[in-house]
């Protein structure tokens, strides 16, 4: 190597440590950011940078809380109404709705929010066993009930709805969409784990004999780690491993804020246990396409170019049943929207209504 390249080398490697002790510090900064901290900056300027945009989001949105007829609270945020388009976000599995701070935040401008975190999941209650991946999408709607009048045009008519999901999230909107038809005017679906046919027939049968509960994914997030020291830790300990390989650094900062807990006496752990993410890896949606067929609500799913196969699979035999699909891919995985969060939040921008 020339020695002006090792000079580049070096001069990257350097850069690269200084962004990394940069996002460090934006962990302490979200760590210690408060509800109700006062906002001094418009919604334009605060959302003209990422960190920013996030440091703000929180200062934008109330908590709310839904007590289930299961008897635990389900929990999340929402914007005060301003008679603009009203998008219901549900996160995947593992995370909560904070984690999606770096692309939600840059939907504010054009739309309210409102962010559904399911049983075990940020602050929602645990709850005791998983309820089901049906039944929860029943609470997620039970609780967008109990607010959607609040969010009005001025003629006093309800906005429109646009429901958006990843992941199991995704699954969690389709149910909705087919439960209730006039619920979202469209939807969003950013790589929902829509099972095929043939991979439900399996799990049913697996099921059957007690087999499904405990398959591979499901046996690694028991076997997860959590706890660490510090969010610091935590950070260094998840920076481009696993399912967090190609992440932008500061959608790994929201996780590392909002995905873990303080313990006592000190360091932090997993707001979401490892085994209701097991819960949930190890369950499965009933009737999926029975529920997919229903749907009338104009549908557009985006997929990552390296997701799992059986995704853009479903997503193509959707909407070969359905006119109302659409589908597109966006460069990155499974949590493309955590590794381009901006240009994910455009993508979601094009279908609002």
């Amino acid at each position: 190597m020339s020695v002006t390249g090792a000079n580049r080398t070096n001069r990257n490697a350097q850069q690269s440590r200084s962004d990394i002790q940069v996002v460090k510090l934006i962990v302490c900064r979200l760590c210690l950011l408060e509800d109700n901290e006062p906002n001094t900056h418009k919604e334009n300027a605060f959302l003209s940078h990422p960190t920013n945009s996030a440091l703000s989001l929180q200062s934008h949105l109330k908590p709310w809380a839904y007590e289930t007829s299961g008897g635990f609270t389900v929990r999340g945020l929402r914007s005060q109404p301003s008679g603009r388009p009203l998008i219901h976000f549900v996160h995947g599995n593992g995370y909560s709705g904070l984690v999606y701070e770096q692309m939600l935040a840059q939907l504010l401008p054009y739309a309210d929010l409102f962010i559904s975190d399911v049983q075990g999941h940020g602050d929602s209650d645990h709850g005791g066993a998983f309820r089901g991946w049906n039944s929860t999408a029943h609470l997620c709607e039970a609780a967008l009930h109990q607010f959607a009048d609040d969010y009005q045009d001025r003629s006093g008519q309800r906005v429109p709805i646009l429901g958006v999901g990843h992941s199991f999230g995704g699954v969690m909107t389709t149910l909705m969409m087919a439960n209730s038809p006039s619920l979202f005017q469209r939807s969003v679906l950013l790589d929902p784990v829509i099972f095929s046919p043939a991979m439900a027939r399996m799990m049913a049968i697996s099921d059957a004999f007690g087999r499904w509960k405990n398959n591979a994914m499901a046996r690694r997030a028991r076997k997860r780690r959590t706890q660490w020291s510090s969010r610091e830790e935590a950070f260094d300990y998840f920076h481009q491993r696993g399912i967090f390989r190609g992440w932008d650094d500061l959608c790994l900062t929201s996780y590392v804020a909002h995905g873990l807990t303080p313990v006592t006496g000190g360091g932090v752990t997993l707001k979401c246990h490892p085994e209701r993410e097991a819960e949930l890896f190890g369950s499965f949606p009933r009737k999926l396409w029975r529920s997919i067929e229903r749907i009338e609500t104009p549908t557009h799913l985006i997929y990552g170019e390296r997701t799992y196969p059986f995704v853009g699979k479903s997503a193509l035999r959707w909407q070969a049943i359905n006119p109302g699909v659409t589908t597109e891919t966006a460069p990155g995985g499974h949590c493309f929207m955590l590794e381009q969060p901006r240009d994910t939040a455009g993508r979601i921008l094009r279908h609002l209504p």
